[in-house]
């Protein structure tokens, strides 16, 4: 068996900008209501003809132009999105096609918000086993298709993009222990999945708040620790921490129990808003292209939401 590593990352956004005050001319809403209760204060909003793989397929051109691979050594591609209209062709498909990577093995994964991270396992798993050498993991949502614009607790959450990770097989063992990609914690709350949901015709996004922050700020704080401690790093080692860009009131407080002293804490959905499967690798390809984490440096991704999954590794920061 053999292990794997990022190599690179890319992200794209749609260009228009949505602010809260823009959302208070439709909603019973305000900058500073928004601002208070999840911290956002922007959100970019795909057009109408703008889809889920166009925005994959953009990430996705980046990170694989930034590893320098010929689309060619691609032979496994994965999009984690739960906004996917189409039933097939599937968006990994689409992606495919749209980058002209030949023949790679192509499929989506839906854990919602927690997307991301589950397919970056996958991707790891797949390589360890000798099935794929070079993976691109995309996390792609166009999540204000399923908005409901009379709900103010839940529209002025979202926001819609995309992000990338090149993955590749990769034998160095590190000094210091810790994996290029650690070994991952996942699991879920099945009997609380109702707390998150996207259902109906069309389907809507709708969840319990309250319950959603509770589960989030008690529960994740020792599982991220046990991520940490699979990947034989203490949290005070970790020069990056990348939640799921939910709420900033449940960012903050995870990282700070966390203990997490002396990392960079990711904090996009203050631009970005709610991305679902996206906001993970987006907030770390905004991190990477900034410069803002050294490059080796241990870095935990840990993402929550829809059916109460959960999953995260700590990386090296490509």
């Amino acid at each position: 068996m053999t292990g794997s590593r990022i190599a690179a990352v890319g992200h794209y956004q749609p260009t228009r900008v949505v602010t809260n005050d823009d959302l208070a001319a439709i909603v019973d809403t305000s900058d500073e209501w928004i601002r208070t209760r999840v911290g956002i204060r922007t959100r970019h909003i795909a057009r109408p003809d703008e889809t889920v793989d166009e925005m994959a397929a953009a990430a996705a051109g980046k990170a694989l132009a930034a590893s320098g691979l010929a689309p060619a050594r691609i032979d496994l591609v994965i999009v984690a999105t739960s906004t996917a209209i189409d039933r097939s062709p599937n968006m990994a498909a689409r992606v495919a096609a749209r980058l002209g990577l030949g023949s790679p093995a192509t499929l989506d994964l839906n854990v919602v918000c927690a997307g991301f991270t589950h397919a970056l396992a996958t991707a790891d798993h797949t390589i360890r086993a000798g099935s794929a050498t070079a993976a691109l993991v995309i996390g792609a949502d166009k999540f204000t298709e399923a908005a409901d614009w009379t709900d103010r607790s839940s529209c002025v959450l979202l926001g819609d993009g995309a992000g990338a990770a090149v993955v590749v097989a990769d034998d160095t063992t590190y000094t210091d222990g810790v994996p290029a990609i650690g070994p991952v914690v996942w699991g879920s709350v099945p009997e609380m999945g109702r707390a998150v949901r996207i259902e109906g015709t069309p389907p809507r996004f709708s969840q319990e708040g309250q319950t959603v922050y509770r589960w989030a700020t008690t529960q994740l704080p020792p599982i991220a620790r046990e991520v940490c401690a699979r990947a034989k790093v203490t949290p005070e080692e970790l020069a990056g921490v990348v939640l799921h860009q939910a709420n900033l009131r449940i960012i903050e407080p995870v990282a700070r129990k966390l203990g997490a002293t002396n990392a960079v804490i990711a904090r996009d959905v203050v631009e970005s808003g709610n991305t679902s499967a996206a906001s993970v690798p987006l907030a770390l390809s905004k991190l990477v292209e900034r410069g803002e984490i050294e490059p080796g440096a241990p870095v935990l991704l840990f993402a929550f939401g829809g059916n109460l999954s959960y999953a995260g590794q700590v990386i090296r920061c490509p």
